[in-house]
């Protein structure tokens, strides 16, 4: 049986997501426009998407059913 590895995160999601977004559009800028300035691009948005999601779902606005 193997263990799983824990890692222990030392930012939260929201600022890795913002970090990861933030990289992707520094080298997309770099890169001729291409597919794979597409895709940097691409992945960029899905992570402000996704902080997005993170924030909103994290919200003490956002209740559970009744």
């Amino acid at each position: 049986m193997t263990l799983r590895r824990r890692i222990k995160q030392t930012e939260s999601l929201q600022d890795r997501l913002a970090s990861f977004a933030k990289e992707a559009r520094a080298k997309a800028s770099e890169l001729p426009p291409r597919t794979e300035r597409d895709d940097l691009t691409r992945k960029a948005r899905q992570a402000d998407t996704a902080a997005h999601m993170e924030q909103w779902i994290n919200s003490p606005g956002l209740q559970p059913p009744k």
